[in-house]
């Protein structure tokens, strides 16, 4: 398969700014570089002339931007709207295509994240709500040349086959395409590689994620909140875990995928220090099996 491969500033414990134990970012460009991939997709810093520079000496492409906000909550629209703006403006700077955009993972789903059936569901305001600010963010995007691609998330209001069906048929393919998580697909306890096949209409950008069986069912039999659930070591390096990558190859190979492939690891920034050697594992063993 012809894929470029791509790491998440997540694998590092990065998805805000605002965490005081985040690494450098130039750490993350440093050691994405060194473990083989041939680009970045997540947070980053907003200044696009300093990341396009460290970018170009790096070799490094921005494949994605991401808008990770409560998106049904009207309070914070405003605020959301306008990071939307400054994000696809830097991202039109520095030559990438695409938004991911993201309900957050919150107090509410948290808990409930990979338990569809005691999950609460948005009522019919707040959903409006949350696709009302999503086609807004598209027409932003647009504007700017860029193309927004909504991901289903644990923990958030769009992570079941329910919710992820209601906002294909809510929003046009013309307003968005779907971003698809290998890891977040089977926390929702659906088939990642069959629903790869099921939603390739409107499937544009793929994420690679892997999960450790046993801590997954400590979690979900606790119910512990989906950070947590992170920091525990949910998440673990492509090829160790549950997702059948030889199934996941086949699908995309089916379907004629030929888009950016990113990996992520979701961890505690705190346990930083062991990115790279998981980073590389998962690209040597995705390598091994014939992406990219």
């Amino acid at each position: 398969m012809n894929n470029f491969i791509a790491c998440a500033p997540c694998c590092w414990g990065v998805e805000s700014a605002t965490n005081v134990n985040n690494p450098l970012w130039t750490t993350v460009v440093t050691e994405g570089k060194s473990a083989g991939y041939q680009g970045l997709y997540g947070y980053m810093p907003l200044e696009g002339d300093g990341v396009s520079t460290a970018m170009l000496e790096s070799g490094l492409t921005i494949c994605a931007g991401t808008i990770f906000e409560p998106l049904s909550s009207i309070e914070d629209k405003e605020s959301i709207l306008a990071r939307a703006h400054d994000l696809c403006s830097m991202l039109k700077r520095i030559g990438s295509k695409k938004v991911v955009v993201i309900d957050c993972v919150n107090d509410c789903r948290s808990a409930c994240a990979g338990l569809s059936n005691e999950a609460p569901r948005l009522d019919d305001q707040h959903w409006d709500t949350m696709m009302q600010t999503i086609r807004e963010i598209a027409i932003i995007a647009a504007h700017y040349g860029i193309r927004p691609v909504v991901h289903p998330h644990a923990g958030g209001y769009i992570e079941y086959r329910d919710e992820i069906d209601r906002m294909l048929a809510d929003l046009t393919h013309h307003e968005v395409g779907l971003c698809l998580d290998t890891g977040h697909l089977h926390y929702a306890g659906m088939d990642p590689a069959q629903s790869l096949i099921d939603y390739a209409s409107r499937l544009e950008y793929v994420h690679f994620k892997d999960i450790n069986q046993a801590v997954f069912a400590q979690v979900i039999q606790n119910k512990v909140g989906f950070w947590q659930a992170c920091a525990q070591g949910v998440m673990c390096p492509i090829g160790e875990g549950v997702v059948d990558y030889a199934a996941v190859h086949l699908a995309l190979k089916e379907i004629g995928y030929s888009d950016w492939i990113t990996i992520e690891q979701e961890r505690d920034p705190k346990n930083a220090a062991g990115t790279l050697t998981d980073i590389k594992q998962s690209r040597d063993f995705l390598f091994a099996k014939g992406f990219g």
